[in-house]
């Protein structure tokens, strides 16, 4: 039995501050797309349709994140999303929302621990040394995937010893990255030119859409602060606010990196770059040093998205374990480090092996995880609206829109887009998913399918919804015994 069960709730640290929420927002969403998908979205979109598809995008996710917000700040406990959509949707519902979105940081940490000694490579490029297999026409080396499952082990490691110690790396690596995007605009003033910016649009809607459909992968990670809600040490509605601030800032560097890329070379010569944006800069500063200063950017951006989005996953396995709805393993906090830490250790093995699955695992991964991700969003959208018009009276530290009614107009559009999103991953859309992502998607549901009938049917939402699964199942383990 679990520790919720036996009465003994196990609990987490407050230990972290503003900033290291902030960082752990921010950190998320950067991770490694902007180094090597910024030269298709020019090729795409052109400089002036890529610019306005991440601005949409970036919309579409401060909407999202604006019911985050307010959810946040009335429920600051970990796991974000199950606490949502359990009190508004009821268990079953909430355990198809949280395993959505640990399916999307799975498949995001996964692809970290894949893109790792693919940029490596970039700086070292004969990494790889003894050949072990062919994975969809790649061949996989064993030093190559070695640098991506020994990183694994180290950042599981710093996650497993304590959630500040991985607050405080986050925070650093941040800042290195930021000092990345200081020297892309210093050598696009310097080194650039407006008219490789040309053609500012080309690809029409086609072009516009296939930048916007990356959105979901590359603005995943606001949320794990929700997740990380329960050991923030700030009120309530601070919480809400960094989820926000956090997406506008991960708008804003997409937004940098385009400019400043486009500005470095032709679009005919980016669409045939190995990795886009670090040739930009090293022709920007004629440099292959600089390149490679830049690659240095993106292994940063690869570390803050791996920590966070593995603090994310391991905070809603606890939190479901808590609740009765995942095995009682996946809850145990560390004894000395109160980390759940075999959460951690079983996300930490999956990103193990992901380096020995090859480099074409890096499409299959990102198109995989996508559609989960913005299910979940759509299912928090929703659940908003529900505790809107069920529970007026919750307490409310940060409420979205004011007195009237902007708050609900904010949830509908969020369901509205979220559910669009969705829309555009399936067959005969433009962002159709090929046979590989669709089989990963539908292996992560099998196995969620075993633990959802572990949930107990019947069970009403409300804030009481926790203690009935609870209940429920301590009447069933009765019952066996």
């Amino acid at each position: 039995m679990s520790a919720a069960e036996t009465g003994t709730e196990p609990s987490l640290k407050k230990v972290l501050g503003r900033i290291d929420v902030l960082a752990l927002g921010f950190g998320a969403m950067i991770g490694f797309g902007w180094v090597v998908l910024t030269g298709d979205w020019l090729s795409n979109a052109g400089t002036g349709g890529a610019i306005l598809a991440m601005l949409t995008g970036g919309v579409i996710m401060a909407i999202v994140g604006l019911t985050y917000a307010e959810l946040c700040a009335a429920m600051p406990k970990a796991g974000g999303e199950h606490n949502y959509i359990l009190r508004a949707m009821g268990p079953r519902t909430s355990f198809i929302g949280s395993w959505a979105i640990i399916g999307g940081y799975v498949t995001i940490v996964a692809f970290e621990a894949v893109a790792l000694p693919r940029t490596v490579q970039y700086i070292f490029p004969d990494l790889s040394q003894i050949p072990l297999w062919t994975v969809a026409g790649f061949e996989v080396h064993l030093t190559w995937a070695l640098v991506g499952a020994i990183a694994a082990v180290v950042i599981t490691w710093i996650n497993v010893r304590g959630v500040k110690e991985a607050g405080i790396v986050q925070t650093f690596v941040v800042l290195f990255l930021l000092a990345i995007g200081l020297i892309m605009i210093f050598g696009s003033f310097s080194g650039g030119a407006a008219a490789n910016m040309d053609p500012w649009f080309t690809g029409g809607m086609t072009g516009f859409f296939a930048v916007l459909v990356v959105v979901p992968f590359l603005f995943i990670g606001f949320d794990v602060i929700p997740q990380s809600a329960e050991e923030v040490n700030i009120p309530a509605r601070q919480i809400g606010r960094l989820v926000v601030i956090s997406v506008i800032l991960a708008t804003i560097w997409y937004v940098m990196v385009i400019l400043t890329t486009s500005s470095a070379m032709p679009a005919s010569e980016l669409a045939g770059a190995d990795i886009a944006t670090a040739d930009a800069v090293g022709a920007m500063f004629g440099s292959d040093f600089m390149a490679k200063v830049l690659i240095a950017g993106g292994i940063a951006g690869i570390l803050t998205s791996w920590n966070s989005l593995l603090m994310g996953a391991s905070r809603l396995m606890f939190s479901l374990a808590r609740s009765g709805m995942l095995p009682a393993w996946f809850g145990r906090l560390h004894p000395k480090y109160h980390t759940p830490h075999n959460a951690l250790l079983f996300i930490g093995g999956l990103s193990v092996l992901a380096p020995f699955g090859g480099a074409e695992m890096l499409g299959w991964l990102v198109d995989s995880g996508a559609p989960s991700i913005v299910l979940a969003y759509t299912l928090v959208a929703v659940s908003f609206l529900i505790l809107r018009r069920r529970e007026p009276g919750m307490d409310r530290p940060l409420r979205v829109g004011g007195k009237g009614k902007g708050g609900i107009a904010i949830g509908i559009a969020a369901a509205i887009l979220g559910t669009a999103l969705f829309s555009l991953y399936m067959p005969g859309m433009p962002a159709a998913l090929g046979i590989e992502p669709w089989l990963l998607f539908g292996a992560w549901w099998v196995i969620g399918l075993i633990f959802f009938f572990r949930v107990p049917g019947g069970i009403k939402a409300g804030p009481d919804a926790e203690e009935h699964v609870l209940a429920k199942l301590r009447a069933r383990a009765g019952a066996r015994s």
